[in-house]
């Protein structure tokens, strides 16, 4: 009985270890082309519904159409909203491929890869 739970808990870890491992490669092989150089914005949200639409488009026309031109991406980090701030968001990031949605964890190593480079 215990060697069937040690097992199936070595197992679970395994498993738990290969899903962290994929995660990394994905992040990994879709964020490798960020450089130090240009302007990255990181905004961190939690429950604003009411305000990331107007406040993400106001940003957005100011870095489209004016001087602002050499920011590279907006990191979006939502720190788990309970209402509808996450849906508003990946709607926006249909629409300008700059916007990038990310958990905390990995803007977090996004950042630290640009902060590697720049050593």
């Amino acid at each position: 009985m215990v060697n069937f739970l040690c097992n199936g808990l070595f197992w679970i870890l395994a498993i738990y270890g290969l899903i962290e491992i994929v995660k990394t490669i994905y992040y990994t092989i879709t964020y490798t082309n960020l450089k130090a150089d240009g302007i990255y914005f990181i905004i961190a949200v939690k429950n604003q519904e009411n305000e990331i639409e107007m406040f993400m488009r106001s940003i957005l026309f100011r870095m489209l159409y004016g001087k602002e031109n050499s920011v590279k991406n907006v990191f979006i980090t939502d720190l788990n909203s309970k209402d509808k701030t996450k849906q508003i968001l990946e709607n926006l990031s249909k629409d300008y491929g700059i916007i990038k949605i990310l958990n905390w964890k990995n803007c977090k190593e996004i950042i630290d890869a640009i902060n590697l480079e720049n050593k």
